[in-house]
């Protein structure tokens, strides 16, 4: 049977239901990794547990998720050229230093992350690498996930259209699309839980239209479908963004996203309104 932690004496338990349920003197039974019941004030917790942590004087709430970061980034805030920057001229400034990237920077940088976030309330994470240079993998992002203990969708990004073939990334970062794919379905055969609370999960994760080419946008939605995973990507993050996609593919980034299979939830800032229904 998992372990039944009792959580009690919270100050207040701030539910974040659709009634905005707040209850004083609250308390969390979890099991396993499932909050099984909760209550607070006059109803008293369950007696059966096997642990029990004290939150008297603490405030309570849901965990948060997080469902875009990109973690290796952590090791670069501090770049005086990448300040108030466009986002083109950002990235073109903080390419070349990220070609420097090795596994241990991966690994550094994710439990950095982790941990700012862990403190800060979230309890769930995704992270969109999308550049590996110098030996670095999906695996060692992953290994560090699991050192932390933070259930993770780890997303696999990728790069495979540089200046040379009129993409944005230079070309010591872009990948050979075979390779991607094929990186991407060892990924997920190796890793990927589709189990109810599963700790880690893999998606597929082109970086954005402006580094990838539309065979690969197409065929990851392809594989995402024959395994039953995810999907991540940038799409309409600022104007330039959209400039680009209608000039390059004579589309808006919905349309061309919608045109390759991939409509469904995704990150965009500049989407115009009328491609904003979900179903």
């Amino acid at each position: 049977m998992p372990r039944r932690t009792l959580l009690r004496n919270m100050t207040r338990l701030v539910c974040m239901d659709d009634a905005r349920t707040e209850l004083e003197n609250g308390w969390v039974l979890v099991e396993g990794r499932q909050i099984v019941a909760l209550g607070g004030g006059e109803h008293a917790p369950p007696s059966d547990f096997d642990h029990v942590i004290d939150l008297q004087g603490h405030v309570v709430l849901p965990g948060m998720v997080n469902t875009h970061h990109h973690m290796y980034q952590s090791l670069t805030r501090v770049i005086p050229q990448a300040q108030d920057a466009s986002l083109f001229g950002w990235l073109k400034t903080l390419y070349p230093i990220w070609a420097g990237l090795t596994p241990e920077m991966v690994q550094v940088s994710t439990r950095t992350a982790m941990a700012e976030l862990l403190l800060s309330g979230c309890t769930t994470t995704s992270d969109h690498l999308y550049l590996f240079p110098n030996g670095c993998r999906l695996d060692d992002q992953i290994e560090a996930a699991f050192s932390m203990g933070m259930r993770f969708h780890a997303c696999r990004g990728a790069m495979s259209v540089g200046e040379s073939s009129g993409g944005l990334p230079p070309d010591v970062l872009v990948e050979r699309e075979a390779d991607i794919l094929r990186d991407t379905q060892r990924l997920i055969e190796m890793y990927h839980d589709p189990e109810p609370l599963a700790m880690l999960r893999v998606a597929g994760a082109p970086c954005s239209p402006f580094s990838v080419s539309r065979e690969l946008m197409r065929d990851m939605a392809e594989l995402a479908r024959a395994t039953g995973t995810m999907l991540h990507t940038h799409l309409a993050e600022n104007d330039h963004d959209v400039s680009y996609s209608r000039e390059r593919f004579g589309q808006t980034p919905a349309e061309y996203a919608e045109g390759l299979g991939w409509w469904g939830l995704m990150s965009g800032t500049h989407t115009a309104l009328s491609w904003m229904r979900m179903a």
